[in-house]
């Protein structure tokens, strides 16, 4: 989850910025052919294979035909008759085919298109620089191809975790107001203020590891992480901090699932030892406890005012209004608890 090199400036977990349109093109790519086609090349160190970019679009609404011109490309030699499809509805901002021919989906290509205006959001370009550095490691899927408005991979097989395999799911009752604006930029000028006084490291992060993007694959033992489209350069304490939050769970959301005091303790003192290569001390366990707390009001925040945005533009069928409600009665909730917690001496 965490890799720490010489980090370029931290990006805010708030940041919403609105991209300017860019065209895409294939990582890895020499200048000079990047240059003709008009893209402009990532930065960073070059990449050891180029991504091929397809310049078909994939209707949100109707994605079987267009996942099977991408198909047509990538398997040349499948059938189109013989070609399976299964769909997952597990996402809220993408959606997501499954495609195969042999039963047991050893070869099988995922398509997933982008949610409608989500570039208000995402920085696709560096999500695929994410995906590529991630696989360099061994820690991501095959990324197939690029195309206008998604990206084909490869299928990992294992279960997606639920709430349910963390704790035992309960239901409640929750408020429907979303707080004004007034009220939202005094409190992220407070966590501005708050949060920067922690001295969090600040690391390659995941930062959207709830329990669908964990795999576990029983056979050989193996946890791995999928979907990076928010991964990028954030405080450690966030990431890790939004990953106990997201024990609650997404569609039915419980917060008596948030992890006690003694299971985060544990966690965070295996995460350190991983990290440190040795044992750790109380002390340090307790400095990452406070830290971590403290940014999941950041979490919280960050999520709430996605959910906003989401609910205007999203096609999808989730109650985004509901979710963005959850989150902020849960900041509110929790933050003069979590704001009183002190670092240890």
């Amino acid at each position: 989850m965490a890799v720490p090199p010489p980090a370029p400036p931290p990006r805010s977990p708030a940041h919403l910025g609105r991209r300017a349109p860019r065209a895409r093109c294939s990582w890895g790519m020499e200048e000079k052919a990047a240059a003709s086609a008009g893209c402009r090349a990532p930065p960073g160190p070059p990449r050891s294979g180029a991504v091929p970019c397809f310049g078909i679009s994939v209707d949100q609404d109707d994605i079987l035909p267009g996942a099977l011109r991408l198909i047509r490309e990538l398997r040349p030699h499948w059938k189109p008759e013989q070609v399976r499809t299964k769909r997952f509805t597990d996402g809220i901002t993408n959606k997501l085919v499954a495609c195969y021919v042999e039963e047991d989906m050893q070869d099988c290509v995922l398509v997933r298109v982008y949610g409608e205006r989500t570039e208000l959001l995402v920085d696709r370009e560096n999500e695929v620089r994410n995906f590529q550095l991630l696989r360099a490691h061994g820690c991501a899927p095959k990324l197939y191809c690029t195309f206008q408005n998604g990206l084909c991979y490869e299928y990992m097989r294992g279960m997606a975790l639920g709430p349910e395999h963390i704790r035992e799911p309960r239901l409640f009752s929750l408020s429907a107001d979303v707080p004004k604006v007034e009220v939202l930029e005094q409190e992220l000028a407070w966590l501005k203020e708050h949060l920067s006084q922690l001295d969090s490291p600040v690391v390659f992060c995941h930062n959207d590891l709830l329990c669908k993007n964990i795999i576990y694959d029983s056979t050989k033992g193996h946890v791995r992480f999928i979907d990076y489209e928010y991964a990028g350069y954030n405080y450690q304490a966030f990431d890790i901090g939004n990953h106990f939050n997201e024990f609650a769970g997404v569609s039915e959301v419980d917060y008596c699932l948030y992890p006690a005091q003694e299971t985060q303790r544990q966690w965070l003192r295996y995460y350190l030892q991983a990290q440190k290569g040795r044992a750790v001390t109380p002390r340090e366990v307790e400095r990452l406890y406070v830290q971590v707390n403290k940014f999941a009001l950041a979490s919280h925040f960050f999520w709430a005012l996605w959910a906003l945005i989401q609910d205007q533009f999203s096609t999808i069928d989730f109650d985004f209004l509901r979710y963005a409600v959850i989150r902020f009665n849960q900041y509110f909730k929790v933050k003069p608890q979590v704001s009183a917690l002190e670092m240890p001496k």
